[in-house]
């Protein structure tokens, strides 16, 4: 079965959000901890997307399943040999433990970060965790249905 997730893009020296955007994936990595937030995943979840310091940026589903960076080809050609914006997406690729882990996505609907959805003291969910369900936040999906203009619930099975 597949669920509802908040996802924290956590942008900075190892992923960019303008490149989840444009090739369709998401990803955390550079330590266990993160691998595994990612690993729990599945193809199918719906992810409503938080960037730190705007707000919400996108809600999409995931199309697979999450693998090291050096495993991902988007549009038939390796992740890494795409011109990303964040050139340091290879650091640790070879490293099981340390890599980025990507999960490819279809993205329902997404703003630039300067457009992200937010209101302040309105109860809407965030953490500083990479993956946390958003069973229970009643609030927070309200509050995406709205911003995105998307059912959400509709794409969860």
């Amino acid at each position: 079965q597949c669920g509802l997730y908040y996802y924290n893009v956590g942008e900075g020296k190892h992923r960019c959000w303008d490149d989840y955007v444009q090739f369709g994936f998401i990803s955390a990595g550079q330590g266990v901890r993160w691998r595994d937030a990612m690993l729990g995943f599945h193809q199918g979840d719906v992810v409503a997307a938080y960037l730190k310091g705007f707000g919400f940026v996108g809600v999409g589903q995931l199309t697979s399943r999450a693998k090291p960076i050096r495993e991902v080809a988007i549009n038939g050609k390796p992740l890494l040999s795409h011109n990303l914006r964040c050139t340091n997406m290879a650091d640790n690729a070879n490293s099981n433990d340390l890599c980025e882990y990507v999960a490819t996505i279809k993205w329902i609907q997404t703003v630039e970060r300067a457009n992200a959805k937010w209101k302040p003291r309105a109860g809407i969910y965030t953490t500083t965790h990479v993956r946390a369900s958003l069973d229970g936040q009643p609030a927070t999906i309200a509050f995406l249905e709205e911003a995105f203009g998307v059912n959400v619930r509709e794409y969860v099975r």
